[in-house]
């Protein structure tokens, strides 16, 4: 009896302690959806892999299109970009319930701007370096609403989505 009591208090405790962190270390979540920015609106989609108990690394695939008056033309403009991030995660830190998921990271991308050969303005191709802090809500035990903000580079302003763990 007292074998099961220490297996059940074991069980018990490994549960709670596994319940502070939004992704076990080696676990992968899948992120899309829409951002805001002053250059259209972004379309994303990208996933977070838990290295270690408080920081995930990622990457994440973006396109956005938009139409720019210049000059009295209007030229149609895309813009993909291509990022890698990094974000630590605050639950075990400041003991924050497991349905949310507080971080902050950076990342460093690089995003292709294509627009018309007969455009004259300054939109051009390259690296950006950014910053990032959002979080995560989870309505499920798989499935979280993620709401992100940004800035230092082309990629977004801000994103809303979804979240799905594997």
């Amino acid at each position: 009896m007292k074998k099961y009591f220490l297996l059940t208090a074991f069980a018990f405790i490994s549960v709670i302690s596994f319940s502070q962190n939004s992704l076990a270390t080696g676990g992968t979540q899948l992120n899309c959806g829409v951002g805001f920015s002053d250059w259209g609106v972004p379309v994303y989609f990208g996933f977070d892999h838990a290295v270690s108990r408080d920081v995930t690394l990622g990457g994440e695939l973006s396109y956005r299109s938009y139409r720019e008056d210049w000059d009295n033309y209007y030229y149609d403009h895309s813009i993909v970009g291509v990022s890698g991030n990094v974000n630590y995660h605050f639950n075990n830190l400041f003991n924050i319930p497991r349905n949310w998921d507080l971080y902050a990271g950076l990342n460093l991308g690089f995003f292709v701007w294509s627009s018309p050969d007969t455009y004259h303005g300054s939109h051009t191709s390259g690296l950006g370096l950014g910053a990032q802090i959002g979080g995560r809500y989870f309505i499920s035990r798989t499935v979280a609403l993620n709401l992100e903000f940004g800035g230092g580079n082309a990629f977004s302003d801000g994103k809303i989505g979804l979240t799905v763990k594997l």
